[in-house]
């Protein structure tokens, strides 16, 4: 894998180089991740909170409308196809350039971390008029453990995908 520019602390690429490899590790990582994200959202968070993580309700807040199957498609393409290319050439860049000391699972929660930022600051409080992060209700702490979930298995599909050569 030859990267666009590499970093002076090691070998890596700071970015991947764009191929069919690498579009099918960030689909994967992605599916997984969605995967693992809505088990949390919709079998976990219930027994925790009293009711499951709604994506889609926000969708239709930020972008106002009313059909629930566009805005649950609209969060799993964001998801599966968006979210972890944002990890590839966004996140572990910045990671690589920032912060090159830290584990690939610290970056991978960091990224969720970030997610979690984006969804109830930016999405639920910019966008849709809500309180910052939901006021921090309960809801809000489950919300973070699931992009956190979502962070740290988009890292470790690619770190696995990598170690074998398919990027």
């Amino acid at each position: 894998m030859i990267g666009v520019l590499s970093t002076n602390s090691s070998d890596r690429p700071l970015f991947p180089r764009i191929s069919v490899g690498v579009l099918v590790t960030a689909l994967l990582a992605g599916l997984i991740a969605d995967i693992t994200w809505e088990f949390w959202a919709r079998a976990i968070t219930p027994l925790w909170v009293g009711g499951p993580l709604q994506p889609a309700g926000l969708v239709q807040s930020v972008f106002g409308f009313q059909n629930l199957v566009l805005a649950e498609v609209i969060h799993g393409v964001v998801g599966v196809v968006f979210y972890p290319l944002g990890y590839l050439f966004i996140a572990r860049p910045i990671a690589r350039t920032v912060t090159p000391f830290l584990p690939w699972w610290v970056v991978g929660l960091g990224f969720g971390v970030g997610l979690w930022v984006f969804a109830l600051y930016v999405m639920a409080h910019i966008f849709a008029g809500f309180p910052p992060f939901l006021g921090f209700i309960q809801l809000t702490w489950a919300s973070l453990v699931g992009h956190m979930l979502f962070g740290l298995v988009t890292a470790a599909v690619v770190r696995w995908r990598e170690s074998r050569g398919d990027e």
